[in-house]
């Protein structure tokens, strides 16, 4: 397959709704809830769960418009500020967020998280507290030294990003600038919660194939150490969905904390 002809992500117009329906939606024929649902949301609930990684500040930096995995930290944050690269993006999630009509249907992730917890009946109000907790969505600019250029952000007690350094990286050099960039927006001793794909070539997005770096579990843990972060928990399941939309080998989750 020649990825001369792939999207980029961040250059090209990425369609963020579609993109959820083909991943994370509730309709029969989505084959990747166990990965890009299930996996998430039980990793980040026991992550939070566990009372350290907790503060004011928490920074999104996620591909497309996601927001399942907020459900867990919302707990633990008094603000989360949204970084997005795109108009398409933030239209999309902004729609949510205010409740429009047409808005995306987080309803069956909500009731995978109650399943979680062990609750009979998902909270009626969880949503509105991932909502509310979302102070800011800002626009950034990856090639910027200050992404949010000329808006400067505090520094952040957590960071969270899902699948975007995969996508917005065209080699691994670029995956160690961009995790630099990632990594001034936190606090010294701040956490850094990384989810990914590992030895991933492409993904489809409607009619589009999409570039997407490859790369392996050695090259993720040296890019952190390298970066000043000690990884505190690795976790990866081995892909066992069926589908040709994306070639992916296994899904992996990272969390982090930065060197003081």
């Amino acid at each position: 397959m020649d990825s001369s002809t792939h999207k980029v992500y961040h250059l090209h117009d990425f369609d963020s709704r579609q993109f959820l329906e083909d991943y994370v939606s509730n309709k029969p024929d989505m084959v990747f809830a166990e990965d890009s649902l299930l996996f998430p949301i039980e990793n980040l609930k026991k992550t939070f769960a566990s009372g350290h990684i907790k503060g004011d500040i928490l920074i999104d930096l996620t591909m497309g418009s996601l927001v399942h995995h907020l459900y867990s930290a919302c707990e633990f944050f008094k603000d989360i500020i949204v970084l997005k690269v795109s108009d398409r993006c933030i239209m999309e999630l902004k729609r949510w967020v205010n409740t429009r009509t047409g808005a995306f249907d987080w309803g069956h992730a909500v009731k995978l998280h109650a399943d979680i917890e062990g609750k009979s009946h998902p909270e009626l109000d969880k949503e509105d507290k991932v909502r509310a907790a979302i102070q800011h969505v800002v626009k950034c600019d990856l090639q910027k030294e200050n992404m949010t250029d000329p808006i400067v952000l505090p520094l952040a007690d957590c960071l969270i990003s899902l699948w975007l350094l995969d996508v917005i990286s065209k080699d691994k050099d670029d995956y160690i600038r961009y995790l630099k960039k990632f990594s001034k927006l936190l606090k010294p001793g701040g956490h850094l919660i990384l989810i990914g794909d590992l030895d991933t070539t492409y993904i489809t997005v409607g009619k589009h194939k999409v570039h997407y770096l490859t790369y392996n579990e050695e090259f993720v843990r040296n890019a952190l150490a390298g970066e000043g972060f000690v990884i505190d928990c690795y976790k990866a399941k081995k892909r066992t969905v069926v589908s040709d939309l994306c070639d992916y080998k296994a899904v992996i989750f990272i969390v982090a904390h930065k060197k003081k």
